[in-house]
């Protein structure tokens, strides 16, 4: 969903001198004297200019027996640059599930908050620097075959877990925050600010739930409430976002004489694929080399799909699916390849199913599936097809009442895009009802991560510098709009 642009190959759909010193937030809790600290040294994280902390903190695995295999959590602070800062820090839930929030370049998108806040950064269980559970079943340097292949294969999928020297039943979300409350206690923290993207807005509100006294505030970027269960909905609010796409290039005039009938079009080209896969010849868009394999409709489908979380990337869309109809795939196939290349070594597969597998799956039916995918172009088999390896991923358990939705009056800003094809403004609408302090802001011309604009950033840094939603105010206009559609591949008409 993972804040995240998804990882959109088909055969997964998917969908930040070394010294000794410690951190300086410990030394800001004197409450806590007998608080265990962390080890922190100066470091380099990529993405992050300023001085920045790193260490580890050890959790056992299994966190109920408090005993056998531990897991070596990675820790990141970014210090604050005043030098009276706030006692409480902003942390990074990141999106996914599988995303490594050190991995996350975000600093500017929060610095001004970072003036007076030290950002806190640790890679949840199972992802990045904290025993990531890996499960990628094609090579970096496979061909076009391969990525574009959406077969289920048990045998990859039992490669991946015999491959672990980890439980995968150990690495759901109310452990995971479990394991951040107590480097929280380590590091002297006495209260976080929340930052959740997507998925991470799921690990936010559990971990408001789990600890609500250790909340300051939270910002829930993209809401993910308890009622969405992934990837139940993904068809459906896809559908959405791709249906807002075509009525925008209709009603733009530069658009719709380009691509005359588009819809219409890109409709007859998925009936012609569903009754048999596309032959596709094009050269490979990094080596060069020719290549020639067939593509299912239900790949196109969710490629296209991860295309539209971007309205940047989206902007080629028309233009590729236009492309794609008259028989040229190399556009569609580069814009593929872009997208999915740059997510290999920032999302945990393993750790995506052992979240979904015991998280969501056991609470979707078949009957739930086929009403959710009715009249949309995705259908029942985008959902299916994500679900297959939950049949030999192992299950681990949740709370009785997980999936019911988290009541709190900890100030809450929630924000939406108002194009996100995977958690549009609907889901913030429905976890606002039981979050009794919170203010829901809807961006309009975004996607999936409203952050990237300033008037974000700055709403972000005045909730978390007032603690509360009362008074705050949007400077985000409501006549913002999505980028202009490339009408060619030298872009826009100006």
């Amino acid at each position: 969903m993972p804040g995240e642009t998804p990882n959109p190959v088909p055969r997964l759909v998917l969908l930040l001198v070394s010294v000794g010193v410690f951190a300086a937030a410990c030394s800001r809790s004197p409450s806590e004297p007998s608080a265990p600290k962390v080890a922190l040294s100066s470091c380099r994280v990529e993405g992050i200019e300023y001085q920045t902390l790193c260490g580890t903190y050890e959790v056992f695995e299994d966190r109920v027996a408090k005993q056998g295999r531990k897991i070596p959590l990675r820790v990141v602070v970014v210090p604050a640059l005043a030098a009276s800062a706030e006692p409480d820090p902003l942390v990074l839930l990141a999106g996914g599930p599988g995303q490594a929030a050190s991995k996350v370049t975000i600093l500017q998108m929060v610095d001004r908050i970072h003036r007076n806040r030290d950002i806190l950064l640790v890679d949840q269980r199972g992802t990045g620097g904290s025993g990531a559970l890996k499960c990628a079943p094609d090579p970096e340097d496979s061909g076009l075959a391969e990525k574009f292949d959406d077969a289920f294969r048990e045998e990859d999928f039992q490669k991946c877990l015999k491959g672990y020297d980890a439980d995968p039943r150990l690495y759901t979300t109310p452990i995971a925050m479990e394991d951040l409350d107590e480097v929280r206690e380590a590091l002297g923290y006495e209260k976080l600010n929340l930052w959740g993207v997507s998925y991470g807005t799921r690990a936010a509100l559990v971990y408001m739930r789990q600890h609500p006294d250790r909340v300051r505030s939270a910002i829930l970027d993209g809401v993910a409430p308890m009622s969405l269960y992934l990837p139940l909905y993904m068809p459906r609010d896809g559908q959405r976002a791709l249906d807002l796409l075509f009525e925008h290039c209709e009603k733009d005039v530069n658009c719709a004489q380009a691509f005359p009938d588009l819809k219409k079009r890109v409709e007859a080209l998925l009936e012609r694929m569903a009754q048999a896969p596309e032959k596709v010849q094009v050269k490979h868009p990094l080596t060069g080399v020719p290549e020639e394999f067939t593509l299912s409709r239900h790949a196109f489908l969710q490629m296209m799909f991860g295309q539209l979380y971007s309205p940047e990337i989206a902007t080629l869309v028309p233009l590729m699916l236009d492309r794609a109809t008259k028989g040229d795939w190399a556009p569609f196939i580069a814009l593929s390849q872009g997208i999915s290349g740059g997510m290999s070594d920032t999302i945990s597969h393993g750790m995506f199913f052992s979240v979904v597998c015991a998280e969501d799956a056991p609470f979707i039916t078949d009957e739930a599936i086929v009403r959710e995918a009715k009249g949309t172009w995705f259908g029942a088999q985008q959902i299916r097809n994500i679900l297959e390896p939950c049949k030999v991923w192992p299950k681990g358990t949740v709370p009785e009442g997980y999936r019911d939705p988290v009541t709190s009056s900890v100030p809450t800003l929630l924000l939406s895009g108002e194009l996100d094809p995977v958690t549009p403004p609907s889901w913030g609408e429905e976890a606002k009802k039981t979050l009794s302090h919170s203010l829901h802001v809807v961006v309009p011309g975004v996607g999936h991560n409203t952050a990237v604009l300033g008037c974000v950033q700055s709403l972000m840094a005045d909730f978390v510098k007032q603690g509360t939603v009362d008074g705050l105010k949007s400077t985000c206009a409501s006549d913002l709009t999505r980028p202009p559609f490339f009408t060619s591949f030298a872009g826009p008409v100006p």
